[in-house]
């Protein structure tokens, strides 16, 4: 089932008067249960993409709709949509239980419960030995493992995360896609995206993006060959 469509999105950024097109008549579908990689270079609307995607910024152009409804974007994420993102500003020297509670509270989930299901979703990414540090005590793969807690203390059915691997020690970056894999496999629908062929690894689809056109899908396995940008006729 179709949990997530992006129609011919077209989204542009502005800086003063200067006007750059990010992302240009893309389309997207995802499934529940499906894990989908972005991948492409520096500058080419991976992080533009997810953000359209989980409803943080409108498109320009097109339509973004999620379970059948139109995410209008603009800030506030769409219920049953999860983005993880570095530990927000401000929030390095709060700790980890306190950032989940505050997640869940927010949206009125009492105390008690939001206590006791902060623990059971620490367990469930391999954090729980984080639940009484502060953010900035975590390394690269603990702060990933945290806020994918954090996002899906609130059950999500689709998850995006932008770079899971990006900051982490290249020891642990396999184990972080995995746990990203076992979401998937468990039924959550993820969007993701990747710099490096590497961190395409387990997805069921891995779609390039350059100058803003996403282009056809292909196996991870052949990524280091893919051309990403149009070539350019003699």
């Amino acid at each position: 089932m179709t949990l997530l469509a992006l129609e011919q999105v077209g989204r542009r950024h502005r800086h003063g008067e200067r006007e750059r097109a990010v992302l240009r008549d893309v389309s997207l579908t995802l499934d529940a249960g499906e894990l989908v990689a972005i991948w492409g270079p520096r500058r080419s609307g991976r992080s533009t993409l997810l953000r359209v995607a989980a409803g943080i910024e409108p498109p320009d152009t097109g339509s973004v709709r999620f379970a059948g409804r139109a995410l209008p974007g603009g800030g506030a994420l769409g219920s049953g949509i999860g983005y993880c993102q570095s530990a927000p500003r401000g929030a390095e020297a709060r700790g980890v239980l306190d950032e989940l509670l505050v997640a869940q509270l927010a949206r009125g989930v009492p105390q008690p419960r939001a206590r006791t299901r902060a623990f059971t979703t620490l367990e469930r990414v391999g954090a729980e030995g984080c639940a009484e540090r502060s953010l900035h005590e975590l390394d690269g793969a603990e702060l990933v493992r945290v806020m994918l807690a954090r996002a899906l203390v609130l059950e999500p059915s689709l998850l995006v995360i932008d770079e899971p691997v990006k900051g982490v020690d290249l020891l642990e970056r396999d184990a972080i896609l995995s746990l990203l894999r076992s979401l998937a496999d468990e039924g959550i629908a993820v969007l993701t995206s990747a710099a490096e062929a590497t961190g395409l690894a387990g997805s069921d689809r891995a779609l390039s993006l350059a100058e803003g056109e996403l282009r056809g899908s292909f196996a991870p396995e052949l990524a280091p060959v893919l051309p990403l940008r149009r070539r350019v006729s003699a």
